[in-house]
């Protein structure tokens, strides 16, 4: 009896997961959408993209926690955690910022030069530069941590500096964006976000989508863990 409770516990929430990424594929391409100018059906991009940036927000997010659990009980398992947790946001951040440069030059381009106008674009765009800004951030979190041998100074310096990158997410992707003119859905004269422009059914699709782009973050960086401490395991042996 214990041992199915186990199982239960253990596999429940990736059955969800796979549930709502079939959800998120199936409904989110024929959910009905209305006809905004501009965005068209290209508004199905909502439950990728943006679901790609709330995985990452939530990856980054326990990442953090880890760290600080790392300062609280300098166990070493935690800073595996949030090593793990803030490559596997990245990779989710990396996927949000393809995934909004392909809705970008479906929607901000000129048509007769899609990829210069796209590449100008991004170039003007705040909310691109400061999303390349925090996975930057990030990135440099990876390069210390990998560039210090010992094991314990390499842990707290890490985590402090996880801390700070977590605290330049806000500025840098959800306050100084929104100060600074720009074509980004949300703003003025582009509301694809906008609740009167987003139905009702589609709201319906966003927040599965949402959830199911998290819970696989989650178990993608959960397998990684483990081989992470079955390597470390072997190196002490």
């Amino acid at each position: 009896m214990n041992r199915k409770k186990n199982t239960f516990a253990q596999w429940w929430w990736k059955i969800l997961c796979i549930v709502l990424l079939l959800f998120t594929f199936i409904k989110g391409l024929t959910v009905k959408i209305p006809n905004l100018p501009a965005l068209e059906e290209t508004s199905r991009n909502l439950f990728f993209h943006v679901g790609m940036w709330m995985a990452m927000m939530t990856l980054f997010t326990v990442s953090v926690v880890n760290s600080i659990r790392y300062l609280r009980t300098f166990n070493l398992k935690y800073d595996i955690y949030a090593r793990q947790y803030s490559v596997m946001g990245i990779i989710f951040g990396l996927l949000g910022y393809a995934t909004g440069a392909i809705w970008m030059s479906y929607t901000w381009a000129d048509p007769n030069n899609p990829l210069f106008q796209s590449f100008g674009a991004l170039a003007r765009e705040p909310k691109l530069i400061g999303a390349a800004v925090a996975l930057l951030i990030y990135f440099a979190y990876l390069v210390l941590r990998d560039s210090i041998s010992d094991m314990d100074k390499r842990a707290r310096i890490s985590s402090v500096y996880n801390i700070f990158a977590y605290a330049m997410l806000f500025p840098s992707i959800w306050i100084v964006p929104r100060l600074l003119p720009s074509l980004h859905p949300g703003q003025e004269g582009n509301p694809a976000m906008n609740f009167n422009d987003v139905i009702p059914e589609m709201r319906m699709v966003e927040f599965p989508a949402f959830v199911g782009w998290a819970l696989l973050g989650v178990w993608i960086t959960t397998l990684k863990i483990r081989l992470s401490l079955v390597k470390e395991k072997r190196m002490n042996a």
